[in-house]
């Protein structure tokens, strides 16, 4: 498979203005970025690229920050290459260590994970996961039965499967993801997570304890009426890949009018971790 690599360079922006082009970067199927000294390059699969969507999406903002691109067609091996280098391992409040299979193994943290991310959006680094993480390190997970939506490289549903929940599905609309997932279940000998390719229409109809959504604001409000026609009475459900202002309160205003409470949110940078409750 090939890939497409946007590199973007600024001669001067905010960290706010970054991470609102990367979220409109997502919106049009771009899954990773990496910082480089001078901006960030952003990654898509080759099928997935239009020059057009690009242009349309930067558009926006034209009148606030100065930029420059490159388009680069790249392989995938190269591509595994490059983040081998760049990759640096993780470490979650001192509970949960994240690394590569190159990294020596760190067993003084209660939870290791393996992570082979390829293509796919979910190392760790990224604040919405780190949010996620530090939820699910708190939570119960211990025999739940849980949905992990957006699922990327499976890292979500890895960390839960390894403090006990009972069974796990991750779901993601990416080939790349869905392969991804598998194979980081595998290389974390996990055998309670079953991986689907897909997005809401794939959601088994079925009921779980726990609901992990770490995509964007957009696909949240489409799907949130789906969510809760699977969560449980008194489950919960832990959104991630959104803003503080407007987004918080247009998702929670979308729970509420389904009996989804809202409960407490995290803030890293600009980024918005929430935790919601469905009532009995």
């Amino acid at each position: 498979m090939q890939y497409i690599q946007v590199t973007f360079s600024f001669v001067s922006i905010q960290e706010y203005q970054k991470d609102l082009l990367i979220n409109e970067l997502a919106e049009i199927g771009f899954n990773t970025f990496e910082d480089t000294p001078n901006g960030f390059s952003a990654f898509i699969d080759d099928d997935s690229y239009s020059q057009y969507n690009l242009t349309d999406a930067l558009i926006q903002f034209e009148d606030e920050f100065e930029y420059a691109y490159t388009v680069t067609e790249i392989a995938a091996e190269n591509w595994n290459e490059e983040w081998e280098k760049n990759f640096e391992p993780l470490i979650i409040d001192e509970r949960c260590y994240v690394r590569a299979t190159f990294h020596a193994p760190q067993p003084q943290y209660a939870y290791e994970i393996v992570i082979d991310p390829k293509m796919a959006f979910g190392t760790g680094h990224h604040q919405t996961t780190t949010m996620m993480m530090q939820y699910i390190l708190d939570a119960d997970v211990a025999d739940k039965v849980i949905l992990d939506m957006g699922a990327g490289t499976g890292i979500l549903a890895i960390l839960a499967a390894k403090m006990g929940a009972k069974e796990l599905i991750a779901i993601d609309n990416d080939e790349v993801c869905y392969l991804s997932a598998k194979e980081n279940a595998a290389l974390n000998d996990i055998q309670t997570i079953t991986a689907l390719w897909g997005g809401k229409e794939v959601i088994p109809a079925r009921e779980f304890d726990i609901i992990l959504a770490n995509i964007n604001r957009n696909i949240l409000l489409d799907q949130i009426p789906v969510y809760a026609s699977v969560l449980k009475n008194g489950g919960d459900i832990y959104f991630s890949g959104f803003y503080e202002s407007p987004d918080l309160e247009m998702i929670t205003d979308a729970c509420k009018a389904l009996k989804i409470t809202y409960c407490d949110h995290k803030k890293i940078g600009d980024w918005v971790a929430a935790h919601f409750n469905k009532s009995e």
